[in-house]
């Protein structure tokens, strides 16, 4: 982000490169410098002539080498902007000789989403030599919650760790996907507003007494009753609440009760960074850690492997999700 910010920055201050390479696993950040640079290099009666979107699949390197060279009409620069560039992977090395001696008045991007160029290639130390080249790495999960409270403090909004931590079980660690969901809330929602899992309900769609983060506290508690009635709603609702999802979270969490169990180090810092968890929710899996022992543990493990098979529809000859469901905490609790 810091990174980004940077390259956002020195254009503003009109210190703007020939070529920008963006690429990498996460289109967020590529989309947003794109559509920065596509917004505010050149002013709106210069973009007619001096600004043009081309598509990876639609155009060859040569193609685009050609409309890079062209000269601004009636401006100092024209923009070239290449989308879905990875469409060009197996011919991108043929930019090389451009990248050598750019047009000073070209400012040409490329989104490469989803890939990246070799960084021992001449082409890709060409490419950082004259222009930028920037990598937008896929945010590990329990970075994600960060991410979500700097995006939102830059719009004068904070979230609390209940709603945040929705958010991510939900949306996992598409930060785009996240964004318009937030980018709703900041419609209907004034600033210094604190988002809460009640807003997250009534705005986005998530139930916050009948989701996968609220099993997996019943089931932690030893809630019966309350993870009963949680997955008898997931069995009403299998296209919101789908059976492999639910069984991969659970699983998930078991794993990280057995990573607590090995720990020796209880402090916990430690533990929230070992396990992968906000420490406001450190509490709950203190709890958990003493509602199973380590063995049983490892028994729910196995089970849910099995568990898992049968939802993919091996050896289970089509169970139904809810009976699924039932064996799933069945094995849990006993």
């Amino acid at each position: 982000m810091d990174e980004v910010v940077k390259i956002v920055n020195d254009i503003k201050a009109g210190n703007i490169k020939p070529i920008y390479f963006l690429m990498g696993e996460e289109p967020y950040y590529i989309d947003k410098l794109s559509e920065y640079i596509e917004q505010n290099i050149l002013a709106e009666e210069e973009k007619g002539f001096n600004q043009t979107v081309l598509y990876g699949r639609d155009v060859s390197v040569e193609d685009i080498v050609s409309t890079a060279k062209r000269y601004p009409m009636m401006a100092d620069r024209q923009v070239v902007i290449v989308k879905e560039a990875q469409d060009l992977s197996r011919t991108i090395d043929k930019i090389e000789s451009y990248v050598n001696n750019p047009m000073e008045t070209t400012v040409l991007v490329f989104c490469y989403k989803y890939k990246t160029l070799d960084k021992r290639k001449k082409v890709t130390k060409l490419l950082a030599q004259n222009g930028i080249v920037y990598e937008s790495k896929k945010l590990y999960e329990n970075q994600v919650g960060d991410w979500i409270k700097r995006v939102l403090a830059g719009k004068k909004y904070t979230i609390d760790p209940k709603a945040n931590a929705m958010l991510v079980e939900f949306l996992g660690t598409d930060l785009s996907k996240i964004n318009n969901e937030l980018e709703k809330l900041q419609i209907i929602l004034p600033q210094g507003t604190m988002i809460t899992a009640e807003h997250i309900e009534e705005n986005i769609g998530f139930s916050k007494d009948y989701n996968v983060f609220e099993l997996r506290k019943a089931i932690g508690e030893r809630n019966q009753l309350k993870a009963y009635k949680i997955a008898e709603n997931f069995a009403h609702n299998p296209k919101e609440y789908p059976l492999v999802m639910t069984t991969g979270l659970v699983f998930g969490f078991f794993i990280q009760l057995l990573k607590y169990h090995g720990l020796k180090d209880k402090n916990p810092k430690n533990v929230a960074a070992a396990i992968g968890v906000n420490p406001y929710f450190l509490k709950e899996y203190d709890l958990a850690v003493k509602n199973y022992p380590m063995r049983k543990v490892s028994q729910i493990v196995g089970a849910l492997r099995d568990i898992d098979v049968k939802s993919k529809g091996v050896g289970a000859n089509a169970l139904p999700q809810s009976d699924l469901l039932k064996e799933m905490l069945y094995k849990i609790f006993n």
